[in-house]
C-alpha cells in the first residue's frame, strides 16, 4: 500500500474530487479525515469507506473550522501527515463586470482564503512532529491557460498556483512538500457553471477542443495524482504544478 501508515485531511470530501482522493488514500493504506461544508455528506461518505476514517463538517474560510479539522486529525489518528487542500468553488460564466461583490467575495474565501487557514492550522502541526508532510492544492488549468467569462475564478486559481509555489520554498527546509494539481473541466457539480448555466454535448465538445487529451478530466485522474505527490517515493518533489489535460507540466 502506497500510503501505508499515513494520516490525511482532504477537504470538500463529500463528493467530487474530494471524495474520490478520500476513497484512493483509504485503499492505499491511509487513515483519512474527511472534511466538508456539508456535514451529512462527509459523514456518508466516511462510513461509505469504513475505518480508519473519520469525518467533520465545517467551512473552510474560517479559521476556527479548519482548526477544528486539523485537531479531528490529531484525535483520531494521533497526527497529520497530508493535507490536501481540495474544496473550491465556481462562478456562473459571464462577463467579469457582471459579477456580484458577494459572489467574488466568496470565491477568494473558499479558493484562496482557505489555503491561509490550513497553512496556520496544519503547518505548525507538521513541524511539531519533525518528520515532514504533504500539501497539495487543488488549482486549475483555468490558472494556467484561463478562460473567458470565469476572470475571477480563473483569478483565484492563479494565487493558488503562487501560494503553492511560494510555499513550497518556505518550508522545504522542515521537509513539508508542497505542490498543485490543474484539472481540466470535469464532470463534477461544476460543469454546468463553465457551461454557462446547462451541460449540453455543444457545450462540452467546444470546452474538449481546447483540451490537449481531448476528453474531461476524471475525479480518478485527481486522486491518483494526488496519490503520487503524496507516497515517499516523491519525498524530492516540491513545488510543481501538475495539468491534468495532457498539458505540460509546470
Amino acid at each position: 500500500m502506497r500510503l501505508a501508515g499515513k494520516r490525511a485531511l482532504v477537504t470538500g470530501a463529500a463528493a467530487g474530487f474530494g471524495r474520490v482522493i478520500a476513497e484512493t488514500f483509504a485503499r492505499e493504506g491511509a487513515s483519512v479525515v474527511l472534511a466538508d461544508r456539508d456535514g451529512d455528506g462527509a459523514r456518508t461518505a466516511a462510513a461509505a469507506l469504513g475505518a480508519p476514517t473519520t469525518s467533520v463538517a465545517g467551512d473552510v474560510s474560517s479559521v476556527s473550522d479548519v482548526a477544528r479539522m486539523v485537531a479531528a486529525a490529531q484525535e483520531a489518528f494521533g497526527g497529520l501527515d497530508i493535507v490536501v487542500n481540495n474544496a473550491g468553488i465556481i462562478s456562473n460564466r459571464e462577463p467579469h463586470e457582471e459579477v456580484e461583490e458577494e459572489t467574488f467575495d466568496r470565491l477568494m474565501a473558499i479558493n484562496v482564503k482557505s489555503l491561509y487557514c490550513m497553512s496556520r492550522a496544519a503547518v505548525p502541526v507538521l513541524r511539531q512532529q519533525g518528520t515532514g508532510g504533504s500539501i497539495v492544492n487543488i488549482g486549475s488549468t483555468g490558472g494556467l491557460r484561463p478562460r473567458p467569462g470565469v476572470a475571477w475564478y480563473n483569478g483565484s486559481k492563479g494565487a493558488v498556483h503562487a501560494i503553492t509555489k511560494t510555499l513550497a520554498v518556505e518550508l522545504a527546509p522542515d521537509n513539508i512538500r508542497v505542490n498543485a494539481i490543474a484539472p481540466a473541466l470535469a464532470p463534477t457539480s461544476m460543469i454546468n457553471a463553465v457551461l454557462g448555466g446547462t451541460d449540453t454535448e455543444e457545450g462540452r465538445a467546444a470546452i474538449l477542443t481546447s483540451i490537449p487529451l481531448g476528453r474531461l478530466c476524471a475525479p480518478s485522474d485527481v486522486a491518483n495524482a494526488c496519490l503520487w505527490l503524496c507516497e515517499d517515493a516523491s519525498s524530492y518533489i516540491t513545488g510543481i504544478i501538475v495539468p491534468v489535460d495532457g498539458g505540460r507540466t509546470v
